[in-house]
């Protein structure tokens, strides 16, 4: 395996994200494990497991499709809408190597449904949207995907397929290793050829190339997945070792990133006109802002 110059030793410290490309069957990746972050968002509130166990898949996944931006600046949001679900609100987004991440639910309702849970017992008939937020261009690009499959990974697969046309294989698994939750995943794409004049690789769905890479990569355990004592370099190496060469690129750092400040939401407080913030006051002239991601208020006075 070929590393890149920058290629660092700290593969084994959870929260990261390592990006790899297959050259010669023009395919690229990304895998991810979660450790201490995706802790510190479960903490924020306290959810029950089929409620942990969803926003952990989530987070990862947001990781994984977050890190496939190239300006920092830039966010990708994935979104999980429904109607007459068990949970009819799931939000996680990823900026610059942050992740936050929210689930809304019925409690009730929850705790009165059967042990085993689907996907579709959990969201009913909804809808799955990922958008991207380009720093750079300032352009947003969203794609909307029925929340089908048995897994949100399945739904993230039928978004690339159906909205960007990219052949797309996502495993994800989240565990509990003593008192510790650990999460990772693998993100695999066949990427397009630009050349004009050429057919685009993205339309051939059964491209040799691609198949041979995604058959290689279904051979991953959900055990490696959430291994902490198993490097992601290594990780990719086991799945890779015969292709001639993959390129590992530095691991990139992730970190919980709720963005929630006073001064943030007093900007947006501004905005408003007084008669509409003097609604917002209670009797003692605070508005006060409640962030969903981190469960905090902020009371503001103005």
């Amino acid at each position: 395996m070929k590393k890149n110059e920058d290629m660092t030793d700290d593969v084994f410290e959870m929260d990261h994200v390592m990006s790899f490309t297959i050259p010669e069957r023009d395919v690229r990746g990304r895998t991810v494990r979660l450790g201490p972050v995706l802790e510190e968002v479960l903490r924020a509130h306290k959810y029950p497991p089929p409620v942990r166990q969803l926003l952990s898949e989530a987070l990862v996944l947001t990781a994984l499709m977050g890190a496939l931006l190239k300006d920092d600046d830039s966010q990708l949001t994935l979104q999980a809408q429904t109607e007459k679900g068990l949970v009819d609100l799931l939000v996680c987004d990823y900026r610059n190597g942050e992740l936050r991440g929210y689930v809304r639910y019925d409690e009730d309702r929850l705790s009165e449904a059967d042990a085993e849970l689907t996907l579709a017992t959990l969201f009913g008939h909804g809808y799955l949207a990922i958008t991207f937020d380009l720093a750079v261009t300032k352009q947003r690009y969203q794609g909307v995907v029925p929340l089908e499959g048995d897994t949100l990974a399945a739904a993230c697969e039928s978004y690339f397929i159906q909205s960007e046309q990219l052949p797309t294989l996502i495993r994800v698994a989240v565990g509990q290793q003593g008192e510790h939750v650990v999460a990772g995943g693998l993100l695999l794409q066949h990427l397009p050829d630009g050349e004009e004049g050429r057919e685009r690789l993205h339309t051939q769905m059964d491209h040799p190339h691609w198949e041979h890479a995604a058959i290689l990569a279904g051979t991953i355990t959900s055990g490696e997945l959430v291994d902490r004592t198993l490097p992601l370099e290594v990780l990719i190496w086991r799945l890779f070792h015969e292709e001639n060469e993959v390129r590992v690129s530095q691991s990139g750092k992730l970190s919980r990133g709720c963005r929630c400040t006073e001064e943030h939401y007093r900007s947006i407080l501004e905005k408003f006109a007084e008669p509409d913030r003097a609604e917002m006051r209670d009797a003692h002239g605070i508005i006060a802002i409640d962030c969903a991601f981190c469960s905090k208020i902020f009371p503001i006075a103005m």
